[in-house]
């Protein structure tokens, strides 16, 4: 499973530009659906069918990652630029930038800046251009760029770029392997445009109108020094999500992941996130409402070009996926 967090944190797939990211699951998937394809949005819907007295679950995990749209070119070939996505400032010193042809920059910071002074219109981005015709062979205005940072294996911890939420594909990308005949209809959506407001999800949960919504993310851990108080670790299993700022999880789905769980001996936290989203915000909101609930990750150093993850844990993630698309839900749903 190393290979495969490898291979999809390492690809290119800003929000938006996610095409590089579905083409690879789409090959990793393909001899273990039953139908494949892909919405207006750029959704990758990869369908397994399950028996005809099943529910219509969607399980959700998006193909994005933060990163940057280049806005202005000066005469000496620096770039000026805007996030996109929830990009950190303290991270950007210094950092890599990767645009989709190849071309590298690094970003640093306007000389007379003070650190407590920065800002995003003080940082500007260096391509190795002398001058601003040199940089337009190389980028264009409205180019969009990712942070550049190598797959590291320190064992049982991995640390990658975009691991929001890639190591959600890569999740689901397992259970698809792993599962043969599901009692329940799956549609594994690898969304797009989830770090700009939940887009692609919003558009595939309409389309799908499933009975069950299930998200698969990251989340973040209070495990780290002098860290905010929550109560997710890395190495202590599955993050059942009770709620975040897009989302209270209902509340039969929530202890229904709990039970299959305790039932499976699987390990399992539960997480309360103060502040952020996954796409199961969007898809409870459907139509006439979904119910829903997500299956986190979790993460350290999230939204940074560093983000660490447990193979444990991950591990536990893709045993409750398979869990739940055998799992009796009536009463449930």
């Amino acid at each position: 499973m190393k290979a495969i967090i490898e291979q999809l944190t390492q690809a290119f797939g800003p929000s938006g530009y996610e095409r590089e990211v579905t083409d690879l699951i789409r090959e990793l998937v393909k001899d273990h659906v039953d139908e494949l394809r892909t919405d207006v949005l750029g959704n990758l819907i990869a369908i397994k069918h399950g028996s005809s007295d099943g529910k219509k679950i969607m399980f959700a995990a998006h193909t994005d990652e933060i990163g940057i749209v280049v806005t202005y070119i000066d005469e000496d070939g620096f770039l000026r630029f805007s996030p996109i996505g929830g990009v950190g400032i303290t991270t950007l010193v210094g950092n890599r930038v990767r645009f989709a042809n190849g071309t590298m920059g690094v970003i640093y910071q306007e000389g007379k800046t003070e650190w407590k002074e920065l800002t995003l219109d003080k940082l500007y981005i260096d391509i190795g251009a002398a001058t601003k015709e040199e940089a337009l062979e190389k980028v264009s205005i409205g180019e969009f760029g990712i942070f550049h940072r190598e797959f590291a294996d320190l064992g049982n911890r991995l640390v990658a770029k975009s691991m929001d939420d890639r190591i959600g594909c890569a999740v689901l990308v397992e259970a698809l392997r792993r599962i043969e005949k599901p009692k329940h209809t799956l549609y594994c959506v690898f969304t797009t445009q989830e770090e700009v407001g939940l887009r692609g999800a919003r558009t595939a949960a309409f389309g799908l109108d499933p009975d069950l919504g299930i998200a698969l993310d990251v989340t973040l851990t209070g495990d780290t020094p002098e860290a905010r108080h929550m109560a997710v670790s890395l190495g202590k299993g599955a993050a059942i999500k009770v709620k975040d700022s897009s989302l209270i999880a209902h509340p039969r789905v929530k202890d229904l992941l709990v039970d299959l769980c305790e039932a499976g001996g699987i390990p399992y936290q539960m997480e309360v996130l103060e502040r952020g989203g996954t796409d199961a915000g969007a898809i409870h909101l459907t139509k006439e409402g979904v119910p829903s609930g997500t299956i986190s990750i979790p993460t350290r150093y999230v939204h940074s070009p560093s983000e660490m993850v447990d193979l444990g844990d991950v591990q536990a993630c893709v045993d409750l996926v398979v869990a739940l698309a055998g799992a009796d839900l009536d009463g449930v749903i």
